[in-house]
């Protein structure tokens, strides 16, 4: 992750336009996924086809940019949260909360997507997921310029705890760019003083990121050096756009 710091690295319109471009090449490919995401499927089957998907659009994965990451996704499941390695031996399950993250690079410039969804899930599950995704649009809409970064976090915040729900601590959004991982951090809960946080500037570029639990929000990590998944054993979530912050307010990119 990054260092928390308020030098944001501000795009130009037309670097804007490119990622805009780029973004909706990984809505292509995210939208395939979710599609793909099926009963008796398994994650090495998404990380193929997600691949393919992204040299189709003219892209490289991003996430095998990261140093000692060989692969285009990460892919868990129910109480796997995050950087799981696809192996095929993660088959879906009825009853599996599946989430798949991507990115792609594209001219130059990465952008970065998150989903979950249920398998044949319960009422509750489904519940669960729709928090996410409504806190997700709802801290979207406070990525305006003249806002802090705080803001982002108070509104993700405000929803998951009002559902009973409870943010990751050790995990954050961030900006995105030229490289995957920019400053700043963007994380799910507020700490510290509003006015401290990284003030949000026209030309901002923002992955903004929900992650959450039914559980107390500790996370562990799994002995493959990469899968980072809930301590209690929790269901987890993750949704996430990339958006850019314009004179009209909040421009999805990855949509």
């Amino acid at each position: 992750m990054t260092n928390r710091s308020s030098n944001i690295l501000l795009k130009t319109d037309q670097e804007i336009e490119i990622m805009l471009e780029g973004g909706k090449k990984l809505a292509k490919v995210k939208n395939a996924l979710k599609n793909a995401v099926k009963i008796g499927g398994n994650a090495a089957e998404i990380d193929e086809l997600a691949e393919k998907l992204i040299k189709e659009e003219g892209g490289k994965p991003s996430f095998k940019m990261v140093p000692n990451y060989f692969w285009t996704t990460c892919v868990n499941t129910n109480q796997g949260i995050v950087h799981g390695i696809p192996h095929p031996n993660i088959i879906f399950k009825n009853g599996d909360v599946v989430s798949v993250d991507v990115g792609m690079f594209y001219k130059g410039f990465h952008t970065d997507t998150s989903f979950s969804l249920g398998l044949e899930v319960s009422t509750d599950i489904s519940k669960f997921l729709s928090v996410g995704e409504n806190a997700l649009k709802s801290a979207i809409s406070k990525a305006v310029a003249g806002n802090y970064v705080y803001d982002i976090s108070a509104e993700t915040e405000r929803i998951l705890k009002s559902a009973n729900l409870h943010p990751v601590r050790d995990l954050v959004g961030h900006g995105v760019g030229k490289d995957l991982h920019e400053a700043p951090e963007i994380p799910c809960f507020t700490y510290g003083v509003r006015e401290n946080s990284p003030r949000i500037e026209i030309g901002a570029v923002l992955a903004i990121e929900i992650m959450y639990t039914y559980g107390s929000g500790e996370l562990v990590l799994e002995n493959d050096g990469w899968t980072i998944s809930t301590r209690d054993d929790k269901i987890s979530a993750l949704f996430e756009d990339t958006i850019a912050v314009t004179k009209k307010g909040p421009l999805l990119l990855t949509a």
